[in-house]
C-alpha cells in the first residue's frame, strides 16, 4: 500500500500558547488539539484537578468550535496527571464535561506540567475533509 500525503493546515491566528508549538491543526479529517492546561486569562484555574479539567476540556471545547467542531466529535483524548491520585477527582470532572460522550481515553501519570499544572488534556476529533 503507498503511503499518501495529507496535507496539515496550521490553524490562522491561534490563541496564545505557552510553548512553540499550534493549539490546533487541521489534518485532513482531523483537529488535533495539543494538550490543554486549565488556564483562563494567561493564570491557572482554582480549586485543584476538577477546576483544571473542566477549564481545560472548555478550552477544547473553544478551540473546537472555533473550527466548526464540537466535543461530539472528538473520538480520542489522552489526559496527563501530575499525580495519579487524582485520577478520580479528574474522572468525575472528565465525565461531567463530556457529558454522555465517551471518546476512547488514555490517562497517564506524568513527571510534571506546565505552569505546575495538576492534569493537561489533548484530544482528537472527526471532522469531515
Amino acid at each position: 500500500m503507498a503511503h499518501q500525503t495529507r496535507e496539515i493546515q496550521l490553524i490562522p491566528d491561534p490563541p496564545k500558547t505557552f510553548g512553540p508549538y499550534t493549539p490546533v491543526v487541521r489534518a485532513g479529517g482531523w483537529l488535533v488539539c495539543s494538550g490543554q492546561i486549565g488556564v483562563k486569562d494567561g493564570a491557572l484555574v482554582e480549586g485543584g484537578v476538577t477546576a483544571q479539567v473542566t477549564q481545560a476540556v472548555a478550552n477544547i471545547r473553544k478551540l473546537l468550535a472555533e473550527h466548526g467542531s464540537a466535543l461530539a466529535d472528538v473520538v480520542k483524548t489522552t489526559v496527563f496527571l501530575a499525580d495519579i491520585a487524582d485520577f478520580d477527582a479528574m474522572n468525575e470532572a472528565y465525565v461531567t464535561a463530556f457529558g454522555d460522550h465517551r471518546p476512547a481515553r488514555s490517562a497517564v501519570a506524568v513527571a510534571a506540567l506546565p505552569l505546575g499544572a495538576l492534569v493537561e488534556v489533548e484530544a482528537w476529533a472527526w471532522v469531515a475533509p
